[in-house]
């Protein structure tokens, strides 16, 4: 269930989540135009800093209890490195990258909708699809000094700069492709028509953000027609409200989710007491001596850890787990990675304390049959 992605657990007393703070990013900016039309009048940056600010507004006054954070408000550059930091300093629960599209040809259009991943696609070279949107996103960094040191050598030029990122799977890949789909459902029948579809590829402004987060593309300013509508301040504000509504619903769902009861152990009714309950007293057995040693009956669930998640299924002696046995959870989205998994939570959380040393991203989950939700 798609509400399991955000149930929380807490020990003492249940509480609802709520997501509070969210962080827009209008992409480019300053020194880094984006995009230009073909005559030169029109930059990507100025489109996405105006559709930015109105969906910031347009949040505030529908979500008044939700914090709303740009990376830039005004006309000024941005690292993509500092982006990120941004969001993961002020603890932020989603992170939206607004960006517009550009090609050599005129004709394609459409919006799309990316998260962090490699492609889930079978039979589909990662590169082969969107490499050159990628390589037009990430090449942002070559305006930074010693961009070399601050993103670890990589070259947006040379897709081998991107196997080491194949690995680097966002540990909250599920709910931002929930998020991701719930946008391109309500971009339908806007200004920006044509849905090219939700995707997963290697932007580094996604890479280091820690909360579910996504990569728009909101039509192509190479094409007349998107450009049209995009020069429009009435279509740019209905761009916006649609990208609002589906924020509303993403929201509604994080913060419909219940907090997970997990006192587990606690003592299991005696059989007398259970007779009590189901007879009437004229009718009660008398209870058998081996009844008392019965055990409760296995609930099939486990507390782990989850390392990562990503749109490929790993083998499990992959050197991605230093050495762990993965139990592997498939929900039909994504994979799943959890190591360190037992029956007790306790336990499950003293795994965690080591765990995480090697991976500082990890957290907690219930496991229960084919279905995870976090724990606490």
């Amino acid at each position: 269930m798609f509400l399991a992605a955000f149930i929380a657990c807490f020990s003492a007393g249940a509480q609802n989540l709520s997501l509070s703070t969210v962080v827009i990013d209008p992409g480019h900016g300053g020194t880094d135009p984006g995009a230009v039309s073909r005559d030169g009048k029109t930059y990507e940056k100025n489109l996405t800093l105006d559709i930015a600010k109105k969906l910031s507004d347009k949040i505030k006054a529908d979500c008044p209890g939700v914090k709303v954070i740009l990376t830039r408000d005004k006309d000024k550059t941005v690292a993509l490195n500092d982006r990120a930091a941004i969001a993961n300093r002020v603890n932020a629960g989603l992170f939206i990258s607004i960006h517009i599209n550009s090609t050599a040809k005129s004709s394609p259009n459409g919006y799309s909708v990316h998260v962090l991943g490699q492609s889930s696609k079978k039979d589909r070279d990662l590169f082969a699809y969107n490499m050159d949107v990628c390589k037009r996103e990430n090449s942002v960094i070559l305006l930074e000094d010693d961009y070399t040191t601050t993103y670890q050598g990589f070259d947006p030029s040379d897709p081998e700069s991107f196997i080491f990122m194949q690995l680097m799977q966002n540990s909250n890949l599920e709910q931002s492709l929930d998020f991701a789909q719930m946008i391109a459902e309500n971009l339908k029948g806007g200004p920006i028509s044509a849905n090219r579809g939700v995707w997963q590829d290697p932007f580094l402004v996604l890479w280091k953000t820690s909360m579910p987060a996504v990569l728009v593309e909101l039509g192509f300013i190479s094409n007349s027609t998107d450009l049209d509508a995009l020069k429009k301040d009435a279509e740019r504000d209905k761009i916006a409200t649609r990208l609002c509504k589906a924020f509303k619903k993403y929201k509604a769902a994080y913060d419909g989710s219940v907090a997970l009861d997990v006192e587990v152990d606690a003592p299991a009714e005696k059989p007398a007491e259970k007779q009590a309950k189901e007879k009437p007293a004229d009718k009660q057995v008398q209870e058998k001596p081996a009844d008392k040693e019965k055990k409760p009956a296995d609930t099939g669930i486990r507390y782990g850890v989850q390392i990562f998640a990503g749109a490929s299924k790993l083998d499990p002696k992959d050197k991605a787990f230093l050495g762990y046995t993965p139990v592997i959870i498939d929900n039909g989205k994504v994979f799943k990675y959890i190591i360190g998994v037992d029956p007790s939570l306790e336990k499950a959380r003293e795994n965690h304390t080591k765990i995480k040393e090697k991976y500082p991203d990890s957290f907690l989950v219930k496991i229960d049959g084919d279905t995870t939700s976090r724990a606490k």
